[in-house]
């Protein structure tokens, strides 16, 4: 099993996302197991302060490393097993299927997500172990790479696919078609239909052409 913590100011916005489909399977199997973490609560204040001003001034907010590390802090005390600590950053690097192959043989993952106009560089350089990136855009904030990751990173785990060679990198990357075999968008368009080779029964011609692409 994979257990996923996600620190996030919203984890009401993410979980029902990982309640439904292939991640809710996979969590009433037992093959994975994501948490959410509110860091507010670990705030020190009466007002679970999380963000201020930057040093040096600048817009916005910035959140402080305070209620991030003892939010890490609580989770670690927990765990036998090291975890691994992700903090998502416009700078790190960009995520693949070769880090989420990579990122699934660890049992813990904790995953940080900013907000406003960004995390205290404390955070990344003495709790995470590592910055990634999901592409090159700036988002409100990493609840949606959190998710992405939790997505790729299960799909690794045997189990969680119907089927293993359900993974995009093993079966390619190909055009896929279902019932009807042809479709009528309208009396005065022409019929959409299904390319004659995967009607054939011709496993050979038909993986021949699925090589294609």
């Amino acid at each position: 099993m994979i257990k996923f913590y996600i620190l996030t100011l919203f984890p009401e916005t993410l979980k029902p996302y990982t309640e439904e489909s292939i991640l809710g399977r996979a969590q009433k199997k037992k093959l994975i197991k994501v948490d959410f973490i509110n860091f507010r609560k670990y705030a020190k204040d009466k007002h679970r302060t999380v963000d201020e001003k930057a040093y040096g001034g600048g817009p916005g907010m910035v959140l402080k490393v305070e209620p991030i590390y003892k939010a890490v802090e609580a989770i670690e005390r927990r765990l036998r097993l090291k975890p691994r600590i992700i903090l998502f950053s416009t700078r790190g690097k960009k995520f693949d299927q070769k880090i989420a192959r990579r990122l699934s043989k660890y049992r813990n993952i904790i995953l940080i997500c900013g907000r406003y106009e960004g995390v205290d560089e404390r955070v990344a350089e003495y709790i995470a172990d590592e910055e990634i990136s999901i592409g090159d855009y700036v988002l409100s904030g990493g609840e949606l790479p959190a998710m992405v990751l939790v997505e790729a990173i299960s799909r690794h785990i045997p189990g969680v696919l119907g089927r293993q060679e359900s993974l995009e990198e093993i079966k390619g990357s190909y055009p896929v078609y279902t019932r009807p075999e042809m479709f009528r968008p309208g009396k005065k368009k022409k019929n959409w239909n299904v390319p004659k080779v995967l009607l054939s029964g011709n496993h050979i011609k038909i993986s021949k052409w699925r090589g294609k692409f």
